[in-house]
């Protein structure tokens, strides 16, 4: 880390870090696109309704099979059609070598909040390492009880987020479809086992793991379609249980916006301003704040469904007073309704990291900030923290200890 001081204050007024955030010439580069690496061969999930017609007929099996077969996969949360006994034993073979790879293998699992937390790691084909997480949040008095897995979309992210343990590995490959999805299947089939108290199955996904979604956006997107079509043809979930989350492709922003899908965009912010940001969110360097929240904007009075900015809260980098007021007046300039609510997240630092969360103070004086201003804002509630709850931490240690590649 350089230890050359340079300017506390920004050309926009606000405090900046009195040294760079990354040692100069050493930054991970911003990687859009996934390297090539192999994927699991074609999964059912991957198929479409008519291409599952179509894979049952040619070989040489009655059209009802596909749907037969998606009810084993979408309702039933059934992978081995070796143990599928309403079909044809002789078929259930070359089933599974035509349409089921095994697409995730658990290598570890961890439980806190009494059980109401359960991170997993999984291995993929081809090796890499990815997390899920699973948690519980039981009924208030102020709110429903819900269940919300936060599945990954990468093995790694290509976004190189300085602050991040998955961002520091480095991107290894897109997910397919299939194991996107997967993550759901495994999470239901838990809960149905009563492995975490006071719930079957879950309501809300939270694309907020390993990778950058907008990144991966055709599998995604496929992925979210799975979700919230109605059994047996997908999961039958309701697209205002699944959040989307992105640093800021705004491409793809638009071409989600485009897709008609009234599912909550997430925009993980983490500054107001560009000269903080670029050093935070290093994709920021090609697509800027007022151009990120122009596209999060547009959104939101497309679909009318409410966007969730994204802040985690850093201690002396990102927490002032004066930045919570950029950032209000930067949502309040786009419109008085509440198209966007703010989710303050306390960071959950990584081992060795610089970065660790807000005072309370200073947290508490963010969050007065935001209410002066009258913006939504809530503060969210910590989960994992003794179980290498930060996204990556999971799948670092284990390619640490050579549990995967």
């Amino acid at each position: 880390m350089s230890t050359e001081p340079r300017s506390a204050v920004s050309p926009s007024g606000l405090v900046l870090p009195i040294t760079p955030l990354a040692e100069p010439g050493t930054e991970m580069p911003v990687v859009v696109r996934s390297p090539s690496r192999a994927k699991p061969p074609r999964h059912w999930i991957d198929l479409s309704a008519a291409e599952r017609v179509e894979a049952v007929t040619e070989m040489g099996l009655p059209r009802f099979r596909a749907r037969q077969i998606s009810e084993h996969v979408f309702a039933r949360h059934e992978l081995d059609p070796q143990q599928w006994t309403d079909l044809p034993k002789a078929a259930r073979e070359p089933l599974a070598q035509a349409f089921f790879p095994q697409l995730l293998t658990e290598v570890s699992q961890q439980s806190c909040d009494n059980g109401r937390t359960v991170k997993t790691l999984w291995r993929l084909h081809g090796g890499s390492l990815v997390e899920s997480v699973l948690m519980h949040y039981p009924a208030t008095r102020h709110a429903s009880a819900r269940t919300t897995l936060c599945i990954s979309s990468q093995a790694g992210c290509g976004m190189a987020c300085p602050f991040c343990a998955t961002g520091q590995g480095g991107i290894q490959r897109n997910m397919s479809t299939a194991e996107i999805v997967a993550q759901l299947l495994a999470a239901d089939q838990l809960l149905e086992s009563g492995a975490v108290p006071g719930t079957q199955r879950v309501s809300n996904v939270v694309f907020m793991g390993m990778g950058e979604p907008m990144a991966n956006y055709k599998a995604v997107v496929a992925a979210v379609r799975t979700f919230i079509a109605p059994a047996p043809e997908g999961i039958g979930m309701s697209a205002r249980g699944i959040t989307v989350s992105t640093v800021g492709l705004i491409p793809r922003i638009k071409a989600f916006t485009a897709e008609g899908i009234p599912a909550t965009l997430a925009v993980s912010l983490h500054a107001p301003d560009d000269e903080l940001r670029d050093e935070l969110i290093p994709a920021n360097r090609r697509w800027k704040v007022d151009d990120l929240l122009d596209a999060a904007w547009e959104y939101a009075h497309t679909t009318g469904r409410r966007v969730s900015i994204e802040y985690a809260l850093m201690r002396d980098i990102n927490d002032q007073a004066d930045r919570a007021a950029v950032l209000a007046r930067q949502i309040r300039r786009r419109g008085d309704w509440t198209w966007a609510h703010v989710n303050l997240i306390p960071l959950n630092p990584t081992p060795g990291s610089r970065w660790t969360a807000s005072r309370p103070e200073d947290q508490d004086a963010f969050v007065a900030t935001l209410e002066r201003w009258k913006i939504p804002v809530t503060v969210r509630d910590t989960r994992g923290q003794e179980i290498d709850g930060a996204c990556g931490q999971l799948a670092a240690r284990g390619r640490v200890e050579g549990m995967g590649v």
